[in-house]
């Protein structure tokens, strides 16, 4: 590939914007409008664009492979700089779908048009970024700014609409990886920043090298890859910086009950079955911690591991004190709290031997179209099988720092996990160990699971201290505060463990910052964009006039 500055037998003029330098003079310093890949300009940058997305989607799980994470970057720069706004929405448009189709093909449990419908909302999110890399791209040190609008783009995708859907992001590949140590300095944010800022150095690199001949651009190129092997180098040591010190070791059991015919959109008609299987887990629990002489401190449970309301119905009540009292210890029950108007709270509730129920934390973040309906009225009257979600859950308000058996958890259920505030919250409120609940009966071999456990392995690392997840059907982990896994369950099997962990005593610097790098780096893209902008309209009005 070369670049060129026009097709063969346009002439210039045409475009208006077009740069009154030759492109290969100022080539890897800017990509402004006009700038091209050669005779066949199209193909690439359609290759390039659907390239971004496929490797985006090879570095999450299940596949796994993270180095494709700034690729993925790179590809989608190459594929919108000097390009139109139009052009480069529509290739965004494609980057976007290559990913975010098969990677959200789990979601067709509930049905295939539910399924497309969210790929096509999310693949929404790509079209602005697309065309404001375009535009950061004709400014110097556009690896910087085209970084920092990754982190926008995935800042408003994890907000708007409906409370967001952040499943996807670029630093939910890297759990254990060089980059992931960027999570404990400032979230995912800054490990999408990262990775992204790696990706364009190293196309920066590739074209001072292409464009100006291995004489003028190596030695620039040099410095381009020596500032992206240490941009991968200091994430190796970013969690030395203000790590927590180590607190109370903690014994607790897990138990993963499994749930009849697991990968179906409801189990709500084998409810006792549900719940009979999860209170036998803590018989067989209790049973193998005796065996052992193992003093166990407390016991967690799965997000429904009750969907009859244990508060409600004394059948429930009492298989719950039966598992409680042969535990000896106080189990965290994930179960379903019914109103009087028919809304449910998705809770955990620590149930103490003794005293019975005691502290709740309800679910903060709940999943549109699968545990409420938005707009019932109006969606069901379309989609009728979304009737079968016949009672909305509430959103909780408070964060899930739990005290239980001398011990306090930062609890976040299920797909709280994706959102940086749950977890961080529950950890700034006292939370030692990360406990995420989850039930993914309906997706077990979909990758759904894979995905969840790469994001709490990511959280682990982000505050510092270990995480559990535990599941109805599976993937039931436990995670080092390093982010690799000390253990992992099979899916769709009933499963009991015992671990022993050390809780972190305090908050990461990721912790105390909170969503504070997110907001300045995507507020540094979006600045980018707007300079791009103003500096473009003043060179229209500079060869206007």
């Amino acid at each position: 590939m070369v670049t060129e500055h026009t097709e063969r037998g346009e002439a210039p003029a045409v475009d208006p914007q077009a740069p009154t330098v030759p492109v290969k003079g100022r080539a890897a310093t800017v990509l402004p409008l006009g700038h091209r890949w050669g005779r066949y300009d199209l193909l690439w940058r359609v290759l390039a664009a659907t390239g971004s997305g496929l490797a985006q989607l090879l570095a999450l799980p299940p596949y796994e492979l993270w180095w494709l994470g700034p690729l993925s970057a790179a590809l989608l720069l190459f594929a919108v700089a000097g390009t139109r706004m139009r052009r480069a929405a529509w290739l965004g448009a494609l980057s976007g779908a290559a990913l975010m189709i098969p990677l959200v093909q789990w979601q067709d449990v509930f049905g295939t048009d539910v399924w497309l419908l969210i790929a096509a909302a999310e693949t929404v999110y790509y079209l602005p970024m697309a065309m404001g890399i375009a535009l950061a791209a004709r400014l110097p040190g556009w690896p910087v700014w085209t970084a920092a609008l990754w982190v926008a783009q995935e800042a408003v995708r994890a907000r708007w609409p409906l409370g967001g859907f952040p499943w996807g992001k670029l630093a939910f590949a890297q759990p254990d990886t060089p980059f992931a140590g960027y999570a404990a300095l400032g979230s995912s944010a800054l490990v999408t920043f990262a990775v992204a800022l790696t990706g364009g150095l190293l196309l920066w690199a590739l074209l001072r090298v292409a464009l100006r001949g291995p004489r003028a651009g190596l030695p620039t190129a040099a410095l381009a890859l020596a500032a992206a092997a240490a941009v991968v180098l200091c994430g190796t040591v970013a969690p030395a910086l203000g790590r927590p010190p180590a607190g109370e070791t903690v014994t607790l059991g897990m138990v993963q009950g499994n749930v009849p015919n697991v990968g179906e959109m409801s189990i709500a008609g084998e409810r006792m079955q549900v719940l009979q299987n999860h209170a036998d887990g803590v018989h067989e629990l209790a049973a193998a911690a005796r065996a052992e002489g193992t003093d166990l401190d407390l016991v967690l449970l799965p997000e429904n591991a009750s969907d009859i309301d244990p508060f409600r119905d004394p059948a429930a009540r009492e298989t719950i004190d039966a598992a409680a009292a042969d535990a000896g210890v106080p189990l965290l029950w994930g179960m379903s709290r019914f109103n009087d108007d028919g809304t449910r709270y998705v809770s955990s509730v620590v149930w103490d031997p003794e005293t019975g129920p005691g502290e709740i934390y309800d679910k903060r973040f709940l999943v549109p179209f699968g545990e409420y309906i938005p707009f019932r009225d109006f969606f069901t009257r379309f989609v009728q099988r979304l009737e079968q979600v016949s009672s909305d859950a509430i959103p909780g308000t408070e964060p899930g720092a739990m005290e239980i058996g001398g011990t306090t958890l930062a609890v976040g259920i299920c797909f709280d996990v994706a959102f940086d505030a749950p977890v961080r919250e529950s950890v700034a409120a006292g939370g030692g160990i990360i406990v995420i609940p989850t039930n993914n009966a309906n997706y077990n071999f979909t990758g759904q699971s894979d995905q969840q456990l790469a994001i709490t392995r990511l959280r682990a690392v982000e505050h510092g201290r270990p995480a559990v997840v535990v599941s109805t059907s599976g993937i039931s982990a436990v995670v080092n505060a390093d982010g690799s896994v000390a253990y992992q369950s099979p899916e769709a099997e009933a499963d009991v463990h015992i671990a022993e962990l050390t809780a972190a005593d305090g908050p990461t610097i990721a912790t105390r910052l909170g969503a504070a790098p997110e907001a300045l780096l995507a507020a540094v893209g979006l600045a980018a964009v707007a300079a791009a902008v103003v500096l473009s309209r003043r060179g229209r009005e500079a060869d206007q006039g």
